[in-house]
């Protein structure tokens, strides 16, 4: 295939995000588990939960997440608060790859924490007096006080990722953008106005990465966070204001093979 020129990819991006970007993008996609509820912690707990799952086909990750929420009642929020000991009992089999029972427990022991302090997932992200349009400190700051609690499993912490360790974050970033983003597509929620869209990092999975290169977006050796962040700067040339917007467009290349692979 011939070299594409900035216009070509300028165009062809514009092309494949409003191709993507809608209704039907939803169904096949980890986010049809936060679309499932309409109240805010709902969404929040569920599709955090959907976003950090998420590993492997995109299938399995529905049908795990549809698992585990089925054994929380379908209400996310009411669980992680009120639970009693025979209803966490039915999470005890619980297990995707190398996320265990073990990490299940420390997730609802942080949620519980935090939602008896707070209204919304989205202040554990901010840091007060923070002005810098990069997420890299919140992401990190969100580790940190993730795992604050008492006696935190160390084994849990492989399952939030930080820029401290030059990681893509691709779970989390992905996730912030399904919380922030706000359009009339209606498959990112917008339901937090303290991050702004300007501020996200694309989440950088394996068709991002690929499809990324195809476009000379980044010239980074591997995904990491230095890579997220390339190919976010060269992104932010085409919209300043929403450059994650064009997560539909690699995404989607890359699971229709756009380029053969």
């Amino acid at each position: 295939m011939p070299e594409i020129v900035l216009s070509e990819v300028v165009d062809l991006l514009n092309e494949k995000y409003l191709k993507f970007n809608n209704l039907d993008f939803i169904a096949p996609d980890p986010i049809c588990i936060p679309h499932r509820y309409s109240k805010k912690q709902d969404i929040e707990i569920s599709g955090f939960f959907a976003a950090i799952l998420a590993w492997g086909q995109r299938k399995t990750i529905i049908n795990k997440c549809t698992e585990l929420l089925e054994k929380m009642d379908n209400a996310p929020y009411e669980f992680v608060k009120n639970a009693n000991s025979n209803e966490i009992k039915r999470l005890e089999t619980f297990v995707h790859r190398t996320f265990n029972f073990i990490d299940l427990m420390y997730f609802f022991e942080f949620f519980k924490a935090h939602y008896t302090k707070y209204a919304s997932l989205e202040s554990a992200f901010l840091i007060k007096g923070n002005k810098d349009d990069n997420l890299k400190m919140n992401l990190i700051h969100f580790k940190e006080y993730f795992f604050s609690l008492e006696d935190s499993p160390k084994r849990t912490q492989k399952h939030i990722s930080s820029p401290a360790s030059n990681s893509a974050c691709k779970r989390i970033n992905m996730y912030l953008r399904w919380m922030v983003r706000s359009d009339n597509k209606g498959v990112d929620f917008g339901i937090w106005n303290s991050i702004l869209p300007s501020q996200l990092i694309i989440p950088c999975d394996i068709h991002v990465e690929n499809i990324a290169r195809k476009l000379k977006l980044t010239t980074r050796p591997k995904a990491d966070w230095k890579m997220a962040e390339e190919i976010t700067n060269t992104l932010r040339i085409l919209d300043p204001e929403d450059p994650t917007k064009y997560d539909f467009a690699l995404f989607g290349m890359g699971i229709e093979k756009y380029f053969g692979t």
